[in-house]
């Protein structure tokens, strides 16, 4: 088994050292989300620390929270799985548009809606829910998605091999709101 561990985000830029700093603020510390250092905790409990560090993030930058959406769980963790199933780590894996879970699970109907998408993939200590947020923090895009006018999350975790790597943790987050 490599014991190769990486991290993945799509658009990851290096902030300044202050930029940096400003963006560390938005990460909560582990007494206010457990469990974040914690890559063999139960999924769904990793999930919930996800969910939590995400809110956390909105909390500081004056956000609401997001609310927990069933909907956009299951469309998360059917991405997820996708991602794992067509060994292809992309917005448009096994070749399905990003909203085509989202579509699925019932959650986009009638004509008002908006959604979003943050994935991530990591091995050993880069697939925590800390070090996954982190680089989703410090990556403009992703960060823009957490910190956008969604009202609801959907967070999804699924381990197993990609590209590769065993034990791959691969992150799905979804993000919507309706009119």
């Amino acid at each position: 088994m490599r014991r190769l561990a990486f991290l993945i985000t799509l658009a990851l830029a290096m902030p300044s050292a202050t930029a940096s700093a400003n963006l560390d603020r938005l990460i909560a510390p582990p007494r206010a989300c457990p469990g974040q250092n914690r890559l063999g905790a139960p999924v769904r409990a990793q999930e919930r620390t996800m969910r939590c560090m995400t809110n956390f993030a909105r909390g500081r930058a004056g956000k609401p929270a997001l609310a927990a959406d069933r909907l956009l769980d299951r469309s998360a963790r059917f991405k997820s799985r996708d991602m794992l199933r067509c060994d292809e780590f992309d917005h448009e894996a096994c070749g399905r548009d990003f909203t085509f879970w989202i579509r699925r699970v019932g959650y986009l109907h009638g004509a008002c809606w908006q959604a979003a998408e943050n994935i991530a993939l990591g091995t050993g200590p880069y697939g925590t829910v800390r070090a996954i947020f982190r680089g989703w923090a410090h990556s403009p895009g992703h960060l823009h998605n957490i910190l956008g006018p969604s009202q609801d999350l959907g967070v999804g975790l699924q381990i197993g091999n990609l590209a590769g790597y065993r034990g791959a943790h691969v992150w799905t987050q979804h993000f919507g709101a309706r009119c």
